[in-house]
């Protein structure tokens, strides 16, 4: 077998995996980056329809979720937002904010990719791709880890996990880094798809299925979560920005409370001096807030039994604490992220080193940090990447 020695041995060569590359090359570390896939950076490539949002100006601990709330503090303080942004306008690309602090680049995500990559270059980091890990060790004496790979063994004092979720398994996720994980006896917390569409059955399919393509500005509801964004209704349940963001709290059987209309008053027409009060008046008023097809759907499946001031009040009520009770989600194939994942409680929230195992390190997505939509995400897998990159 060809030995290959580094100080520094990175799985996964995506968003999290080139950032702590090319920290720890920066610091002189000879490192080595080694990717299954054929091609750095594919989830970056297909992110923000192609544009990559890269991060999001607002981002704070209160937009990720972990068993341990806390645990992101540090490393987003110590790498933010602004960080990025810098090497972004070193590198000279342009980019847009789009709406509520969320920045894609003007041109292509292959920018992203490519600005890693210089960087990584640029740092002496060698990228290995198209190239599968069989095996991980680490011998008991000199705390070095080996990576078996075809023919050849890659030996370092230091291993910095970034293989990713389970989420897009068409563009290659696999579950390599839980299994190294526990490889180590490393707890991890219970996956499952977040930021993912959620399905319908029965009754509530049939009537809302019609409805394939409509979207309307809402606010949708989970416990003590809220998000006011858009919702979209598909062939097979709900999606768009808003669903997407309650996913990650979601867990069936919980029901969802949607406001079709939030801080309005839908039914005020109804209550006018001599105003009519029946289906009509009802249809009309819906539709002044609302799509009509929407509208429409809604008049049907909450006209009340009599039109008095008691029945305006609860049926008000009713339109802004719709209830949905989803029999799903779409699953890893259309799930953004992987919620769950490597227990923070495992790690050192200052250098995403594991506690009492030196030299091993889990950084991005396959950690139990899971961001909204929006940029959170990417600014996980650069902030995480940094601190480890910094730390090895």
């Amino acid at each position: 077998m060809n030995q290959l020695r580094f100080d520094v041995l990175i799985l996964g060569g995506g968003a999290a995996g080139l950032m702590a590359a090319m920290e720890a090359g920066r610091r002189g570390r000879r490192v080595a980056v080694i990717e299954r896939a054929e091609r750095p950076g594919k989830k970056i490539l297909i992110s923000g329809g192609g544009r990559c949002n890269f991060t999001n100006l607002h981002t704070q601990p209160a937009n990720f979720l972990s068993a341990n709330p806390h645990f992101a503090k540090s490393a987003l303080a110590r790498y933010t937002p602004a960080d990025f942004i810098r090497l972004v306008e070193r590198h000279h690309i342009a980019y847009h904010e789009k709406t509520l602090g969320q920045l894609f680049c003007d041109g292509s995500a292959q920018q992203i990719v490519d600005l890693l990559m210089r960087e990584c270059v640029d740092a002496g980091v060698r990228v290995l791709l198209s190239t599968a890990v069989t095996d991980v060790r680490r011998d008991d004496s000199s705390g070095a880890f080996s990576l078996t790979a075809g023919n050849s063994v890659f030996i370092a004092p230091a291993l910095i996990v970034a293989t990713g979720g389970l989420s897009i398994p068409k563009m290659g996720a696999t579950g390599f880094g839980y299994d190294t994980a526990r490889r180590f006896s490393i707890p991890i917390e219970p996956c499952h798809p977040a930021l993912v569409p959620l399905t319908l059955s029965g009754a509530e399919h049939e009537q809302f299925a019609r409805l394939t393509g409509i979207s309307a500005a809402v606010s949708v509801s989970c416990g003590k979560q809220t998000f006011r964004e858009k919702i979209l209704f598909t062939h097979r349940g709900l999606s768009g920005p808003a669903i997407l963001q309650i996913s990650s709290y979601w867990n069936k059987p919980g029901v969802l409370l949607i406001d079709w209309a939030p801080g309005q008053q839908m039914l005020a027409p109804l209550r006018a001096p001599n105003a009519p009060r029946d289906p009509a008046a009802f249809k009309a008023a819906l539709r002044s807030h609302l799509p009509a097809r929407l509208a429409d759907l809604l008049s049907e499946v909450s006209a009340p039994a009599s039109w008095t001031n008691h029945a305006l009040d609860r049926l008000e009520h009713t339109l802004h604490s719709f209830a949905f009770t989803p029999s799903g989600t779409e699953g890893y194939d259309k799930a953004e992220v992987t919620a769950g994942g490597v227990s923070t409680s495992a790690l050192s929230a200052q250098t995403m080193e594991c506690r009492g195992l030196p030299g091993l390190y889990f950084i991005g997505e396959v950690v139990d940090v899971t961001g909204h939509l929006g940029g959170f995400n990417f600014q996980w897998a650069w902030a995480s990447g940094a601190a480890a990159g910094r730390a090895v």
